[in-house]
């Protein structure tokens, strides 16, 4: 369309607003399908890298699929059998254990406060100790109410669990295909850089994120096992899931290790340092042969992107969670076709904005 700039912003972004609201009113009465097609989309995601990688190696692409698949379903199977059970246990043991934590907690407290006054200094610790125990064990009932639920929805958390699977196995084997179609939309000028963006940064950050994250839980399991630290493959699982999320693994670690050191500060410290020891030789050593720059985010741009993308997913009804999970690649995505389109238009990068001063 022909016209000065401002005409054009002035007209596509109430476009773009109206059709936002058109999806969100599509997708919102449709959950949890919405969230069910996303996630089954990201496995076949990352299962078509090693499909890819032995059909270079001269295999069938059916053949690839097919191996793959069952080699996946196995983990899966080995995983409910064997680490399932233990983590349900632990989680359990730490539910009954959370009330004696929380007394340790408010005496520390108590402890704090009477020091305070001893010494003249202001203590206000009374209604912080109250309001922690009320805290506390309102997130307690709430676990304990969802891993109850968790448990009494058995069939409808099958029944998902199989929807996924089949559906990543149809995109799968269908998935390029489908993702030819949808580019027929795209202008040809940028067809081939939104593919190529989208594919590398996709496929990099959800392989090494996943890889890491894998990693990482093991080397934790191993390290909390030999420390004989209490919950540990329990803690060490977490920490791992939540590296999945920038920043959400520190933020894991410090719980963890703070909610250990009301029982014995020895073990809090210990698993704070372990997990800190073990997070720093993934991030300096594995995490840069996996990803390098794949993301290109500056740290300020992640906190938006993260709460952003855990809004969309509430609003477009398919979950925070996964709504976290994509903030990241999505983010640089859009950061990526952005600066192409202001190398386009000859906009200058901020780099070449901010010129070094020469003494």
């Amino acid at each position: 369309m022909n016209g000065p700039a401002w005409m054009r912003w002035s007209l596509a972004l109430p476009l773009l607003t109206l059709n936002l609201f058109v999806l969100r009113q599509l997708t919102v009465p449709l959950a949890p399908f919405p969230g069910l097609f996303l996630t089954a989309a990201l496995i076949a995601f990352l299962l078509d890298i090693p499909c890819v990688w032995l059909t270079s190696r001269g295999l069938p692409r059916w053949l690839a699929i097919v191996m793959v698949t069952l080699f996946t379903i196995s983990l899966l199977v080995f995983a409910g059998v064997t680490l399932v059970p233990l983590l349900i246990d632990q989680l359990g043991q730490l539910i009954n254990a959370l009330p004696s934590l929380l007394n340790q907690a408010e005496g520390w407290i108590t402890g704090l406060q009477s020091l305070a006054e001893a010494r003249g200094l202001p203590s206000e610790f009374g209604d912080l100790s109250s309001d922690l125990v009320t805290r506390a064990g309102r997130v307690a009932s709430q676990i304990s109410q969802r891993l109850l639920g968790i448990l009494g929805a058995t069939l409808g958390t099958t029944i998902n669990t199989v929807i996924v699977l089949v559906l990543a196995v149809f995109f799968l084997l269908g998935g390029r295909s489908i993702a030819a179609g949808l580019a027929r939309w795209l202008p040809t000028a940028w067809r081939e850089l939104v593919i190529s963006t989208l594919s590398r940064t996709f496929r990099g950050y959800f392989a090494g994120q996943v890889l890491l994250a894998l990693i990482l839980a093991m080397g934790q399991i191993v390290v909390f096992t030999v420390l004989k630290i209490p919950y540990g493959v329990l803690f060490a699982v977490l920490i791992g899931f939540t590296t999945l999320i920038p920043y959400a693994s520190a933020l894991t670690i410090i719980a963890v290790s703070g909610l250990l050191a009301f029982q014995d500060p020895k073990t809090g410290l210990e698993i704070l340092v372990a997990a800190i020891l073990v997070g720093q030789l993934v991030d300096q050593v594995i995490q840069p042969r996996l990803m390098g720059s794949i993301v290109g985010l500056q740290p300020a741009w992640l906190l938006i992107a993260l709460p952003l993308g855990a809004k969309a997913g509430e609003l477009y009804g398919f979950g925070e969670l996964l709504g976290l999970l994509l903030a990241v690649p999505v983010a640089s995505c859009f950061k990526t076709l952005v600066d192409a389109w202001a190398e386009h238009q000859g906009i200058p990068a901020s780099s070449e904005l901010i010129k070094p001063e020469r003494g």
